[in-house]
């Protein structure tokens, strides 16, 4: 077998690089290790940021995403028992939209197969060779069989756990938290028509939803909580605690899901060698209090389409060659950004959080619904910064 690109995963990251490359006349096979089944229904991030609703829509891949997302112009910030709103439109005047990771999965595997994309599901044992200069990935085809899949470069788009990034020689930079995420999906229409990012004594607290239906909601617990631990009437008390505020309702419904997640920052650089690029999770990770996940992987891709299409169609090398440096000035910014939300929003510990920092989390949170630049700094990194932007 032979590609010009070939793609290890089926992610946002990776789908889209596919189709974005396929707009330039780049060819490409993605290989991933889970069924379409699973890739279609895991549930993930759900905000996406207004550059990259822009970019779907650009692409022609944002027919259901307008028809069934639903656009926010603002989040909340509730802390002292107060609620105070963050007007993204009147700031910056843009927006985001929530709309599932899972979602956009599902609209870029539609599109990719309905141009004839070359996707392998179930795929297993992937092995990569030739990195430096003749790159080949090895792996075992859902019938049983071993295949070469011989490429002009690789894109790893494979996640945190996935082989390719630790093909990569990099540095590590990473943190990670002292709490965690219990987050549930129920099946309650939202009482509340934007998120909710609830500091409070007890620990941080996130209202969100992912459609008319459907409520997302997260509560901060010790990293080693066991999700069966907590019944369901254990889960709705404590949430009603922490978002309280007056006029406040907390509709609560049947659970579809449960479980819990670390919250971590992380960051390999360089996030390239020889032939191998990583995007997306295959190369950082942020705490998703500030909603950068996804948003960031598409970010990358779209970076690394335009660097594959100049090399591989005009032999132009300069974009491949800044490609990692381009790629970490944003992430360094989604970074700080997800850190300081987590940091303002958080107790450190939140069965004894010491008092000074209980002040200054307070402080900052005073300061940034009371101060129009504080305000329109959180919303403009919130939304998204213009992926043409010079960070």
């Amino acid at each position: 077998m032979r590609t010009q690109v070939g793609i290890v995963g089926a992610g946002p990251a990776g789908l889209l690089l596919s189709h974005l490359l396929a707009r330039q006349g780049i060819d490409s096979v993605v290989l991933e290790c889970r069924s379409r089944a699973y890739v279609e229904q895991r549930v993930r991030a759900g905000v996406l940021e207004h550059p990259t609703v822009e970019l779907l829509r650009e692409t022609g891949l944002a027919a259901r995403l307008d028809q069934q997302g639903l656009a926010h112009e603002g989040i909340s910030l509730r802390f002292d028992g107060g609620d105070h709103r963050i007007d993204f439109a009147d700031l910056v005047g843009r927006g985001i939209v929530v709309y599932g990771q899972q979602e956009v999965v599902k609209d870029l595997i539609a599109a990719r197969l309905a141009d004839g994309a070359d996707i392998r599901f179930d795929v297993s044992d992937v092995a990569l060779d030739g990195i430096t200069d003749a790159p080949v990935i090895g792996f075992v085809d859902a019938d049983g069989k071993r295949r070469e899949l011989a490429c002009d470069v690789i894109a790893g788009c494979d996640g945190f756990h996935g082989i390719s990034r630790a093909a990569v020689p990099h540095t590590v930079h990473d943190r990670q938290y002292p709490f965690a995420w219990l987050g549930i999906l129920a099946k309650a229409a939202p009482t509340h028509h934007e998120l909710v990012y609830a500091n409070h004594e007890r620990g941080f607290s996130l209202y969100s939803m992912r459609s008319p239906e459907v409520t997302r909601l997260y509560l901060q617990v010790p990293p080693d909580t066991d999700a069966a631990d907590w019944s369901e009437a254990q889960i709705w008390d404590e949430l009603a605690v922490r978002l309280a505020a007056e006029g406040f309702v907390l509709n609560e419904g049947p659970l579809i899901e449960m479980g819990v997640t670390g919250m971590r920052s992380f960051v390999a650089e360089p996030m390239r060698h020889g032939r191998l690029f990583l995007a997306g999770d295959a190369a950082h990770i942020v705490p998703p209090t500030g909603a950068k996940g996804m948003n960031l992987a598409i970010a990358d891709v779209r970076v690394l389409a335009d660097a594959l299409a100049e090399f591989l169609r005009d032999h132009d090398e300069s974009g491949i060659d800044s490609y990692s440096r381009t790629c970490l000035r944003r992430v360094w910014r989604a970074e700080h950004f997800s850190w300081w939300m987590t940091s303002m929003m958080h107790n450190v510990d939140a069965a004894d959080t010491d008092s000074f920092t209980r002040q200054l989390q307070l402080s900052q949170l005073r300061y940034t619904v009371s101060s129009r630049a504080a305000a329109t700094s959180l919303a403009e990194n919130y939304v998204g910064l213009p992926h043409q932007a010079a960070l």
